[in-house]
Formats: structure tokens, sequence, C-alpha cells
């Protein structure tokens, strides 16, 4: 949903549950309540009190032999991303989790190996240090952590592994990921940072970002401070619809940078990376392509003007995807772009009947997986359901299947399903994690976790890695997909993680809602 109505909703989340978890050397109480100097973050609050530093729930279980990936095509691929890709890392020089869930088609989940007894490393933020005011409806509340997607970028650097990721104070961060420590001064932004950063695949020192402050941007951190290079503001292009937030996550390829926005337009912009004569890295953008994420018809049909975009871009083979919040599925032939013969066009769209944020996952068939939330709970959204299979090469009749999972409105989906081997993995708001059938959508299993379950799943090694509203991370073996998943081990935050994790080469780094981001090995 549109940022506003996401937080409308999760004040009221806000006043229910308490949950708590005793474990072997770990004892957490967890209460979700609106608190009078809203500390609720802005959307829902929870007072923790940790007794022993938090540690594993549950007795560690080896973790299983994973399944080996896929090889994507051994020729250049004709096209911006090669849909054997799928489950690959992001195309281009970097090494790294760069992206939110990883690649271009948002299905490479990261690297193992996972821990098997997690232990938290380090924690970074003191305080009210990742916390700020940001106003909702006209009133100012108070925002601390990290939120929905929130996915640290992981990769190497000048000697050092970095993790970059936004937070609520308002600011981009740059951490050693062995010590914690800053490797870089914090680049502060005028309002919260909700999605995740795109770290540059090509190798150049560049970090791409939106903020709730109205605009995109292009940050490097070569020197010994970030230095923002260039911005886009949601007002730059018209008509625009909704606000200017930048949830979305970008993309780059080609020297494009891909971005949609809460202005409810999608953007291409031509990059001009260069290095200069000193070695420094610039750009000089030129915004070539924009277009409404919406048209006549959506408007009609949904009878509001809440369209935004807040999916991140997805590309596989030539086709650009993205949904909108008035439920507005599409696929734009972006061809053109790359063969300089022309302007991207739309060729596939489809009406799931709600409000559309998770973002869009594409196989390496070509098929499209969406979730969907239940809010505005129209004939066409009930009917449909809250996640689906989708064929574009059948654009008159182009589902495959679709599931009605929901319990209650709202509910429905709001956290990226995951795509691996033969199933789909889902988790809705109201706190049912599902693994479906990829063929058929029949469900295979369920589990019900604390929810909401706003932090997509990861799956890395054949475990299933899912983080509840609780602030438990929890870790599934799922190397035999047709029976109900074991727990392997779980962990607990002190506070409801909306963000989802990143998994990289034996550690897991996750900011939560309390105000601190996480690593654990």
């Amino acid at each position: 949903m549109a940022s506003s109505r996401r937080d409308a909703l999760a004040l009221v989340l806000a006043a229910i549950g308490i949950v708590a978890a005793v474990s072997a050397g770990v004892l957490f109480f967890l209460d979700y309540r609106t608190e009078a100097e809203s500390t609720s973050f802005g959307e829902r609050s929870a007072a923790a009190v940790i007794i022993e530093p938090a540690a594993p729930v549950g007795t560690a279980t080896p973790l299983p032999t994973p399944t080996a990936a896929p090889e994507p095509t051994p020729f250049p691929y004709d096209g911006w991303v090669d849909p054997a890709l799928f489950g690959q890392p992001y195309p281009g020089e970097r090494d790294g989790l760069l992206t939110f869930r990883g690649n271009p088609s948002r299905s490479f989940y990261g690297r193992g190996p996972l821990p098997e007894s997690p232990a938290v490393r380090w924690r970074f933020g003191a305080a009210d240090e990742l916390c700020s005011f940001s106003t909702v409806g006209g009133e100012a509340t108070k925002w601390c952590g990290t939120g929905w997607t929130g996915q640290p970028a992981v990769f190497d650097y000048e000697g050092d592994r970095w993790v970059v990721v936004g937070s609520y104070a308002p600011a981009v961060h740059f951490i050693n990921a062995e010590t914690g420590e800053r490797l870089r001064p914090d680049f502060e932004v005028g309002d919260l940072i909700k999605g995740s950063v795109t770290i540059d695949p090509d190798g150049y020192p560049l970090v791409y970002v939106g903020s709730r402050d109205g605009f995109f941007r292009v940050i490097s951190f070569q020197g010994d401070e970030p230095v923002e290079l260039w911005s886009l503001s949601a007002d730059a292009v018209e008509p625009t619809l909704w606000n200017d937030d930048w949830d979305s996550t970008a993309l780059v390829l080609g020297d494009h940078l891909f971005i949609g926005g809460e202005n409810s337009q999608w953007h291409v912009v031509r990059l001009n990376r260069v290095y200069n004569a000193a070695g420094e890295v610039q750009v000089d953008p030129e915004l070539i392509f924009n277009a409404p994420g919406w048209d006549d018809e959506l408007l009609t049909a949904i009878r509001d003007k809440n369209v935004s975009i807040e999916t991140s871009i997805t590309i596989s083979g030539d086709l650009l995807w993205f949904a909108n919040s008035g439920g507005l599925v599409q696929a734009w032939d972006i061809g053109p772009l790359r063969r300089g013969q022309g302007l991207p066009e739309r060729v596939f769209r489809f009406w799931t009947g709600d409000d559309t944020d998770a973002s869009i996952v594409i196989d390496d068939e070509g098929f499209a997986y969406v979730g969907v939330e239940l809010e505005r709970a129209n004939s066409r959204a009930v009917e449909l359901g809250q996640v689906m299979k989708l064929d574009p090469r059948q654009p008159d009749d182009p589902v495959v299947w679709s599931r009605d999972i929901h319990a209650r409105v709202p509910d429905g989906v709001w956290a990226t399903p995951a795509v691996h081997a033969d199933m789909v993995y889902v988790p809705t708001n109201e706190g049912r994690l599902y693994g479906l059938d990829r063929s058929t959508g029949a469900t295979v299993w369920q589990k019900k976790l604390p929810g909401p379950l706003w932090s997509s799943p990861v799956v890395v090694d054949d475990v299933l890695v899912q983080a509840d509203c609780a602030g438990v991370i929890h870790a599934f073996d799922i190397a035999d997909t047709r029976r109900n998943p074991p727990e392997l081990w779980a962990i607990g935050l002190p506070w409801c993680v909306e963000s989802t994790p990143a998994v990289w080469e034996g550690a897991i780094y996750v900011g939560h809602r309390r105000g601190e981001i996480w690593a654990i090995d």
C-alpha cells in the first residue's frame, strides 16, 4: 500500500499482541502498543526487556547439504538480463549482495554458509541514534531502526567487507562487516529511508538510494566522506499522483538506472559514469524516459488516486516489471533502449484488484510471481486472491494459478515471495508462512508466526530464513521441499523485524524497529 495507508494500518496493529519466548539462556518479552511519546516508530511499538544477551532459541541442527544452483547461459545473452541468471548474483564486476533480493529478477537471496549456532557479532546504533521524527497524516511520530524493505547490501571494497544500509536516523550507514564500526561517516538525508539501497554492480564506488524527503540520490563513497553526486526530485516529472516518497529499490544495468517512485511514475536515467583524470568517480545523469504507472482504466476501477510505485523494479530478458498501489502489474519492453532504436513500450497489463507493493519475482521461464495486499477488498481482489503466478505470454488470460490466503481485512502479502526449486514461500500480514507448490499453487505446508510478516523470506543453501514481528529470526530446513520444514534454529532480537535479512558468507545482517542493526554469525 502507499506509505500513509501502511502507516495507518500499522498504528492499529500496534495495539495488539504480547509475545513472550523462553529458551535456553534467553528470556525476552515484547509488548506491542502505541506509547504516549510515540516511540511507536510511526507504525507499531514494542517494549522489550532482554535478560541475558540474545542467543539461539532451541537446539541447533546440522544444516542441510545445499542443492546445486543452475548455471547461467555460457554465451553472451542478447538482452538486458539473461533469464538463466535466476537465482544467481547480480551480473557485473562487483561480487556481493548488491540490491534488494540480490539481482534484477529479485531471486538471489545471498551466499552461505549460514550460521549453525547463531550469536550476535555486533550491534550498530545506540540509544536513539537510528531514530527520527517523521510526519504521517499531519502528525509527527518517532520512527526507529530499519523498516520495509530495508535489506542491507554486503560487498568488499578497499580490503574491507562493507555493510551499507539506509535507516530511520535518517541516513545511509557504511559499516565494517567484521567490527560494526563506521567505514565512512553517515550520509544524512531529510527524512526516512524505508527501502533498500543498491550498490553499483560495475565496481564504481556508488550507492543508489531514495528517501522520504522527495529525492532519489547517487552517492559516492570513494573518499573519506560520502558525497552526493546527483539527485532526482519526485517533482521533476509530470503528471504525478500520490506523494514524493522513494521506497522502491533501483536497478543499474548498462549505465542505466531504473527506478519507480511514489510520484507514481517510473524513470530511466542514463548515468554516464566515468573516472576523471584524478581517478575520482563522476556521473553526468540524464533522465531519458519516464512514464506514469497508471492509466485511466485503473483510476476508474479503483475510484481513488492511490497508485504509487513501491515495488522494486524487476528486469528479466528485455522486460521491466513493476506494480503499483492500485494493483496494476505491468511489463515494459526496454529492448529498444538497449539497441538505441526507440523508447520502452508497455507489453503486458494485469489488474490484481488491490494494493501490490511486494516486488515481482521472475523465474527462469519468464513466469511472474506476485504478492497482493487485501485492503480495498473489492470483488476483483477477493476473487483473485493474494498470491498468483502469471504468464505474460498469455496476456488475455495470464493467471496460471492464484490463491486466496487472507484471514481478515486487511491482510495479504507485503513481503516479496521467494521462489526456490519447486516451491514458492509466501509470508502474510496475518502471520502465516506458506509453502506453495510452484506449478499448481497448492499448499504443501503452512506455519503460524507472530505477524505482521513484512520481512521477505530468504533461501540460502536449502535453508529458509524468515523474520517475524516478535523479533525472532527462524531458520527452517527445506532440503526436502515436500515436508513441513523443521526449525534448525531461531534467534531473538528485541523488536519487530520488518527488514529483509542479508545473508553473506557465514553472517546475517539485519535491522529491527527498536533502533539497531545486528550482525549475527
